[in-house]
């Protein structure tokens, strides 16, 4: 997922050699960088070609992911072009419901399976 630029030589190499060897592993990494691309230069207005280079190789877990896309194609590219994340809000959110599961050590499975006993 580094950046090819910004490997050391030998894994450069490797990973030179790994793609040259698998050629839908080559065609799979171009589609994931190019992605990257765009999404790094909020270029959302690129996503309909990207789709269509995608669906042109056979790449079937890729072709579910357009597929995906395709379903809510101006939210996505709107999404892609947006200067705006909500990273910091899901970052909040993901921490509270972490302490509400906590609950500070009441919320186990011993507890789900006493409530669950005690109903039934």
């Amino acid at each position: 997922m580094t950046d090819p630029a910004r490997l050391r030589a030998d894994d450069a190499q490797e990973l030179k050699e790994i793609r040259a060897a698998c050629l839908h592993l080559d065609a799979a990494a171009g589609h994931v960088r190019d992605f990257a691309a765009m999404l790094h230069d909020r270029r959302g207005d690129l996503l309909p070609d990207w789709m269509n280079r995608v669906l042109a190789d056979d790449l079937p877990a890729l072709h579910s992911l357009v597929a995906g896309l395709r379903r809510d194609q101006a939210a996505v590219v709107a999404g892609l072009s947006s200067p705006w994340s909500s990273g910091q809000v899901e970052g909040q959110v993901t921490r509270i419901k972490l302490l509400k599961r906590q609950g500070y050590g009441r919320a186990n499975l011993d507890l789900l399976r006493k409530r669950i006993l005690l109903t039934a």
